[in-house]
C-alpha cells in the first residue's frame, strides 16, 4: 500500500466515527461539519470496502471489520501523535509534557517512587502516569508499546524490543511468621507440597518457569494482579509465595511473613525500560530513558 496516497486526517476521522458511532457527534468531537463527516466516511467506506457503520433501528452499529479497526485506529492515532510530538531538543527544567509508563505495582513501589522523586526535582512540569499491564502484554506487546512510552518489565518475559537495563534484584520466598510446617529454611519438597499465592500470569516469570525445569510444579491456590498483596495473602495461612526481595524486605515489618532464601539457584532478575524504535532518537524520551537508568542505579543493592 502507497502510503503517500493516503489521507491520514481519515485516521481520525475513522477513530472517532468507530467511537462515536454517529456522524454528527464524530464531526463535532474532530471539528468537521456533517456533511464533510458524511463525505469522509464514504471515503472511508469506498477504502475498505465495508460499511464499516451498519443501520440497525434508529442506531448505528459497527460491521465485523469496524470491531476489528476500532482498536487498531484507537493505537494508530496514539503512535501517530507521538512521532509527531518528537523533538529534537527538550529541556527538562522549562517543558511540560506527560510520560506514560506501564509497569506492575512492584515496579511502581521499588522503582516508580524514586523516578517521580526525581522529575518533580529536576523537572517540574513534566507529569508521570504509572499503568498496570494488560493481561495480553506478552501475546501483543508491539501495540502496548506503541501507545505508550515504556515499559517496565524484567528481562525473560519479553524479547526483540529496545530496552535499557534499570537495577536488579532476586527472587524470594514469603511465609508466614508463624507457619507451622516451615522452619528456617525452605525444601523443594515445600514448594511441592504447600499451597501458593502467585501473580496473575505466573508462568511468564522466568523464576517460575525454573521450577518447572526443577520437576516442581507449584499449586496455586490463590491468584492476584498486585505483588504487593501477596504478603497479606501469606500472613496467617500455609501459602508460600515468590517474590521480589527489594519488595518482600519492605513488608517484613508491615504483615507477619518472613523471607527465605529459595532451596535452589534462583535464576536474577534484571529490570529494564522497554520502549517502541519511534521514540528512540527523540529528545525528550532520551532524557526519559537516561534519567531512569540514573536512578536505576542509584537504588541500594539487594542483599546477598
Amino acid at each position: 500500500m502507497n502510503l503517500a496516497r493516503l489521507d491520514m486526517n481519515l485516521v481520525v476521522a475513522l477513530r472517532a466515527l468507530l467511537e462515536e458511532r454517529n456522524v454528527t457527534h464524530a464531526g463535532q468531537r474532530v471539528g468537521l461539519s456533517q456533511p464533510a463527516m458524511s463525505a469522509a466516511l464514504a471515503r472511508l467506506r469506498r477504502h475498505f470496502d465495508d460499511d464499516l457503520l451498519a443501520r440497525v433501528g434508529g442506531h448505528y452499529e459497527l460491521t465485523a471489520l469496524g470491531q476489528v479497526l476500532l482498536d487498531r485506529t484507537s493505537t494508530a492515532c496514539d503512535l501517530l501523535e507521538r512521532l509527531f510530538s518528537s523533538q529534537a531538543d527538550f529541556d527538562p527544567a522549562t517543558e511540560s509534557r506527560e510520560f506514560k509508563l506501564v509497569g506492575s505495582d512492584y515496579a511502581v513501589a521499588v522503582f516508580g517512587t524514586e523516578l517521580a522523586r526525581v522529575v518533580h526535582e529536576e523537572a517540574p512540569g513534566i507529569r508521570l502516569r504509572f499503568t498496570q499491564p494488560p493481561a495480553g502484554v506478552v501475546d501483543d506487546t508491539a501495540t502496548l508499546l506503541s501507545a505508550t512510552d515504556g515499559l517496565l518489565m524484567p528481562h525473560g518475559v519479553i524479547s526483540d524490543f529496545c530496552a535499557t537495563d534499570l537495577y536488579e534484584d532476586r527472587w524470594v520466598f514469603l511465609v508466614a511468621e508463624d507457619h507451622p510446617d516451615v522452619g528456617d529454611r525452605l525444601t523443594r519438597a515445600d514448594l511441592a507440597r504447600l499451597p501458593w499465592v502467585t501473580y496473575q500470569r505466573t508462568y511468564d516469570a522466568p523464576a517460575v518457569r525454573q521450577l518447572g525445569m526443577l520437576g516442581i510444579e507449584p499449586h496455586v491456590e490463590v491468584s492476584v494482579d498486585s505483588f504487593q498483596t501477596l504478603p497479606l495473602l501469606v500472613a496467617g495461612t500455609r501459602r508460600i509465595a515468590l517474590v521480589q526481595e527489594r519488595l518482600a524486605r519492605a513488608f517484613v515489618d508491615i504483615a507477619a511473613v518472613r523471607v527465605l532464601e529459595p532451596p535452589y539457584e534462583a535464576v536474577p532478575l534484571r529490570e529494564a525500560l522497554w520502549w517502541h524504535p519511534v521514540h528512540t532518537h527523540d529528545a525528550a524520551h532520551i532524557w526519559l530513558r537516561e534519567t531512569a537508568v540514573r536512578v536505576g542505579s542509584r537504588l541500594p543493592a539487594v542483599e546477598q
